[in-house]
């Protein structure tokens, strides 16, 4: 368990406590998720028509109905991988083009349920179909996002670092849930804002990974064997002591990893100020003269 942290940045030491993470700090609205939630709706009206038209027909809905709704489920997955690649300043694509498989079997579902009339109208509205989804929802991010003037092996070794980070984050959140505690449920969401945050300051400066693997890594596991135990004790006997105890954990953590991505920031700071010194004194000997306010 970690340690109470008694520096600045603690919630009880120092005069200046610095202010807590909105725990919707660093999200954005998920888009395009409602739209995908409504093709669901739309296969419907496939399955309930077909009854009563004899097995083989109903067999075909059916399996246009399935189709449909795996491209329902892909294109909102697709979704929620995209908004989370966007949100990140470097991350890998997609391993998984979700939004585009999603296409493909919306439109074979489209072309199973009108080949009836014939197989070319079957083949036709289901390219219209993927055409109509593509235009909508877009294509899935085909490269890894990454800074400029970064190297790929540093890139690659942050997004790496940062997706088993996000991968703790969302095991506590499921495992936060099963508590059924709102209260905790909202703290859990506010030390996940506070870690984001800190993902934010390593992916902009991967200098930082080697110094912040362990709160990306072992502090992370910690905390999220940790919610996995406070969930299964709190969820048999709300005992008040269990719920103190975890409160106190996210406390601590959270205020380490604060004081850590201040830290952080304090020493980019730092090396910002020395590289634009030594620019200055590179431009004087060049013999351009700066003004003050330069």
């Amino acid at each position: 368990m970690a340690q109470k942290f008694g520096g600045q940045f603690s919630p009880n030491g120092g005069n200046a406590t610095p202010s807590k993470a909105s725990p919707l700090s660093g999200k954005r609205p998920a888009r395009g998720r409602t739209r995908a939630n409504l093709l669901f709706l739309v296969a419907l009206p496939i399955l309930f028509t077909s009854i009563g038209d004899g097995a083989q027909d109903m067999a075909v809905a059916i399996g246009a109905f399935a189709l449909m709704t795996l491209g329902a489920w892909l294109t909102r997955e697709g979704i929620d991988a995209q908004n989370a690649y966007e949100a990140r300043t470097i991350a890998r694509r997609p391993a998984i083009p979700r939004k585009l498989f999603g296409a493909i079997a919306l439109g074979l579902g489209v072309g199973v349920a009108t080949f009836d009339t014939s197989l070319m109208d079957g083949i036709l509205y289901g390219i219209i179909a993927v055409a109509l989804h593509l235009t909508s929802f877009g294509f899935d991010p085909m490269r890894d996002k990454a800074l400029e003037g970064v190297d790929t092996f540093q890139t690659d070794r942050v997004a790496r670092a940062v997706d088993e980070a996000e991968r703790h984050l969302r095991a506590m959140s499921d495992a936060i849930a099963i508590s059924g505690d709102r209260t905790m449920i909202a703290r859990v969401d506010q030390f996940q804002a506070t870690a984001r945050a800190f993902f934010r300051t390593v992916e902009n400066d991967p200098r930082d990974l080697t110094t912040a693997r362990r709160y990306l890594g072992v502090y992370l596991l910690g905390a999220k064997d940790a919610t996995i135990k406070f969930s299964k004790l709190y969820a048999q006997g709300r005992d008040p002591s269990v719920k103190a105890d975890y409160t106190s954990l996210l406390d601590d953590l959270e205020a380490n990893f604060t004081a850590k991505n201040q830290a952080l920031l304090s020493d980019n700071r730092t090396d910002l100020d020395i590289e634009i010194d030594v620019l200055r004194d590179r431009l004087q000997r060049e013999g351009i003269r700066l003004t003050e306010g330069e």
